[in-house]
């Protein structure tokens, strides 16, 4: 088990993860031209009810898309984040337009069972709720990765302030 010093604070740089673009792409670029093919499919038919649903459903799952490549795996839109600071009491981000964000109250660490990706949730300084994902290719080896969890999950997993 990693032992830490809690009183330190440990930054994390985050990098693009180019790997996961390509899965990413391989997932949803096929799921959303079915969609919108289903959605066709039925508004040619005369079934505008279903072309209306599918046609929703293209939406939502290329905003998804979208989001998942260009905000977590690239790291291309402003609110991305660049960095970790994990603090005693508190977790700092900066995003790639250069606002930090500090996590004050509720800190919250969620690992998925592959154990590929990661999230965080908390209340900023102003009580917004806050949510971020982290993927294991924005970190710059696995080590990293690893160390980033295992402190997130010694801090962060049962805390309820």
């Amino acid at each position: 088990m990693l032992e830490t010093n809690k009183t330190e604070a440990k930054r994390f740089d985050l990098v693009s993860d180019r790997k996961g673009v390509v899965w990413d792409l391989l997932l949803y670029v096929p799921t959303v031209v079915a969609l919108a093919s289903i959605a066709a499919s039925f508004w040619y038919g005369d079934d505008h009810n279903m072309g209306y649903l599918f046609f929703f459903l293209t939406c939502f799952f290329f905003i998804v898309a979208f989001n998942r490549i260009f905000k977590t795996r690239l790291m291309l839109l402003p609110s991305a984040p660049v960095s970790i600071t994990v603090n005693e009491n508190s977790l700092g981000l900066v995003q790639k337009n250069g606002i930090q964000i500090e996590l004050v109250k509720n800190l919250r660490y969620y690992s998925d069972y592959a154990g590929k990706t990661f999230g965080l949730a908390g209340l900023d300084g102003a009580g917004r709720q806050l949510q971020f994902v982290f993927h294991k290719g924005q970190f710059a080896t696995v080590v990293e990765f690893d160390t980033a969890q295992q402190i997130l999950k010694d801090r962060f997993k049962n805390e309820k302030k």
